[in-house]
């Protein structure tokens, strides 16, 4: 028998708004001649501010009544840019653009509308963006260039854009773009477009993506000469190519993915430093590795602490990018270039000493007919066969990473285990991994979610008889279908998660409008199949206790599914709660919330233990 988690003193000084509070995060790191500039996200009033670092200390530029988040495509992404003399930001509240100094002057309107904007860049005095407009039922996109009073139209006609770069000449303008019903990490193209005589652009040319097998395409660079490369993965994985004499063609490279799936714009891990040479990281066995790569294939690695690290950026002296490792949360880090020491900026600070944390412990096991990847943590009471959560992202192409999560702290501190799953489906394993859950969602990522609690129990890691599995959004389904279609789990958490695919696929947004055809089948054609995984429609297979957790403001899983599934459970007997958030949308940003859902969920598990 599993020993049942209590709350000792030591777990009770770990309090649920600890865990939210320690949440702080960074993105979009941006190195310009006015220095270094980053994005932080603060759980405690759920806004993003820009930060400048300056004079050795971090001075925040955003004011109050200002919070710098993109909704393009819904997940957003690259919300602000360096100009010559500031920044460029998009407001979360109207999705506009303003510009701001760096003297704390008020921020200035540059665009105003119903359009929102992301993927922003910064070149020839003008902000190259990605725009969606909404009218009539219609979203539509397209690549464009703003400056004050002046619109510029770059592309259009595709029905998405990312990653708008221009050259150091100004010459050259590229760009990725994919139409429905690809994904951005299923087949992309690499579009180029060259300035003519007369200041007018040529006309776009395809340079890779539109012949030959099917490739995903992302993060396109130019370095100073203007040769362009981009990160493909035609050879298994996101790897480097770019421009040579032969043509375009792969540049030596560890056979590993150098980025995650692009489900946000702005991603950086890689930069171009010269013909064929450039700074990346990439993952093995789900650990981030950076280093400085060579035309002739040698390496030279940059050894850190950090296990995950991304948002790449450098000057003369140092090395930059938001990094987390297994004892230490998210922190901007800058790394000198001649002796590799590391300075933290801002963030990193633990929120428990370090004999208090529970390290991540790499899991590859077997699992239907292939191997399922992810994470162990063990409990941190000593108990030898404690209960388990397994943790299943969202996307559901999406990852998780072996970097300090104080929310997975919170559970090791009250007595269980944890398996974080990188399920089959999910990036950062190469792309026959990530392309194994076409068609099969709902199915294999379920098989791994049940094979995991068979794996770590043949290891006597844990009581097989007391596992719960959570998730949120995509990880949510997972959730709901393991408890309709199996019997391994205890009980199960759905934050704003999937209960019926066909309804989702109604009202969901452009971005993942077809997500589902790719996931499950056409909705027509293989009815059948989506009945045979919809949970809301087994609902009376699911026999053991769920609680659900809900955004009223969710606009990808719309709080009518939560409800409905919430219902079903109900009239047929089952043990089942619902917290439903006015406020919030597709993942929970508020820190009082956040706090709320995870000691409610802590409460919930603690009362189906108590059931003997």
């Amino acid at each position: 028998m599993s020993e049942t988690p209590v709350s000792s003193p030591a777990a009770e000084r770990f309090s649920a708004e600890q865990a939210v509070a320690a949440g702080t995060d960074f993105a979009e790191l941006r190195v310009g001649p006015r220095g270094l500039f980053w994005n932080e996200f603060r759980p405690r009033d759920g806004a993003c501010r820009i930060w400048h670092w300056r004079d050795g200390q971090a001075h925040c530029l955003t004011p109050d009544g200002f919070s710098v988040r993109s909704r393009v495509y819904e997940y957003g992404g690259g919300s602000f840019c360096l100009s010559d003399d500031g920044v460029v930001f998009v407001n979360e509240a109207d999705q506009q653009l303003y510009t701001q100094d760096l003297q704390g002057g008020e921020p200035v309107p540059l665009t105003q509308g119903e359009c929102r904007y992301g993927d922003l860049r910064w070149a020839a005095g003008q902000v190259l963006a990605v725009e969606e407009t909404h009218a009539m039922d219609q979203v539509e996109h397209r690549l464009v260039a703003i400056a004050p009073e002046q619109r510029e139209v770059l592309a259009e006609g595709a029905d998405f854009y990312a990653a708008p770069t221009l050259s150091a000449d100004g010459s050259r303008l590229a760009w990725v773009e994919w139409s429905r019903p690809e994904q951005p990490w299923t087949a992309t193209r690499l579009l180029c477009r060259e300035r003519m005589n007369d200041g007018r652009w040529g006309l776009p040319r395809c340079i890779a993506g539109n012949q030959g097998p099917a490739q995903s395409l992302q993060q396109p660079r130019f370095d100073g000469r203007g040769r362009l490369y981009c990160l493909s993965d035609l050879n298994g994985f996101w790897q480097p190519w770019g421009e040579t004499a032969q043509g375009w063609s792969a540049l030596p490279a560890s056979s590993a993915d150098h980025a995650a799936a692009p489900w946000q714009l702005g991603a950086c891990t890689w930069l171009p430093l010269g013909e064929h040479h450039y700074l990346a990281t990439w993952l093995e066995d789900g650990f981030s590795r950076l280093g400085l790569c060579h035309a002739d294939g040698s390496q030279q690695q940059v050894e850190t602490d950090y296990s995950r690290l991304r948002c790449l950026d450098l000057d003369q002296n140092f090395l930059y990018a938001i990094a987390a490792s297994p004892t230490s949360p998210s922190a901007v880090i800058a790394i000198n270039r001649v002796d590799h020491r590391v300075q933290v900026l801002a963030g990193g600070a633990s929120p428990l000493p370090a004999e208090r944390i529970s390290r991540p412990q790499s899991l590859c096991y077997p699992s239907g007919d292939g191997i399922a990847h992810g994470f162990f943590y063990s409990a941190m009471n000593g108990a030898k066969r404690p209960p388990l959560i397994v943790f299943v992202h969202g996307g559901p192409t999406s990852a998780c990473y072996p970097a300090l999560d104080p929310r997975i702290q919170y559970w090791t501190q009250r007595g269980f285990a944890v398996a974080d799953l990188n399920y089959r489906g999910s990036s950062g394993y190469g792309r026959s991994y990530r392309q194994a859950l076409h068609l099969r969602w709902g199915e294999i990522d379920v098989e791994d979610a049940c094979a995991v609690v068979e794996h770590l129990a043949e290891r006597e890691l844990i009581d097989p008889e007391q596992a719960f599995i959570r998730g949120g959004s995509a990880g949510g389904y997972t959730t709901l279908c393991a408890l309709a279609f199996h019997d391994v789990f205890r009980a199960g958490a759905s934050l704003y998660g999937v209960s019926d695919p066909l309804a989702l696929a109604r009202a969901t947004h452009k971005f993942e409008g077809d997500y589902l055809d790719w996931l499950i089948g056409d909705p027509l054609v293989d009815a059948e199949r989506y009945k045979q995984r919809t949970p809301l429609l087994h609902a009376s297979e699911i026999k053991v206790p769920v609680i659900f957790f809900q955004g009223e403001l969710d606009a990808v899983v719309v709080p009518e599914q939560t409800r409905s599934m919430l219902a079903a459970l109900k009239a047929n007997g089952i043990r089942a709660e619902g917290y439903f958030y006015p406020s919030e949308r597709h993942g929970f940003r508020t820190a009082a919330n956040l706090a709320h859902a995870l000691e409610e969920e802590w409460r919930f598990y603690r009362r189906v233990l108590a059931d003997k």
